[in-house]
């Protein structure tokens, strides 16, 4: 299998991350993103600088969060009330999980993989 195959079937934007917003022990809503990729990153950098260099995690969950059937979540025209309306820490715990997602299990399961291909 060549490097690129191996790499787009095992880490590639096919893959869905989902953080559970909850209150009172109940799922209030579940945020679901895909993978961010290189172009997309620069795609967000560019719309952060739009707004003044504001944000860039802000910018990161309007673009990428999504429900569990793939429709967009936010808009540009969220931002506003995002920010001054909902509660930071709620905000930096999605903010964080998109951050993050697949890091380590990723890695991990990369190194198992090579190990048994060897």
């Amino acid at each position: 299998m060549k490097a690129i195959e191996l790499l787009t079937s095992n880490f590639g934007v096919s893959q869905k991350y989902k953080y559970s917003v909850m209150k009172n022990g109940k799922e209030l809503l579940a945020v679901y993103w895909h993978p961010l990729t290189l172009a997309e990153r620069e795609i967000i950098a560019q719309k952060t600088e739009k707004y003044g260099g504001e944000d860039y995690a802000l910018t990161l969950l309007i673009e990428k969060a999504i429900d569990s059937k793939g429709q967009q979540l936010f808009q540009d025209g969220d931002r506003a009330v995002i920010r001054r309306e909902v509660d930071a820490s709620i905000l930096q715990a999605i903010q964080l999980a998109m951050m993050e997602s697949g890091n380590q299990k990723v890695v991990e399961e990369a190194k198992a993989d090579f190990k048994s291909e060897s």
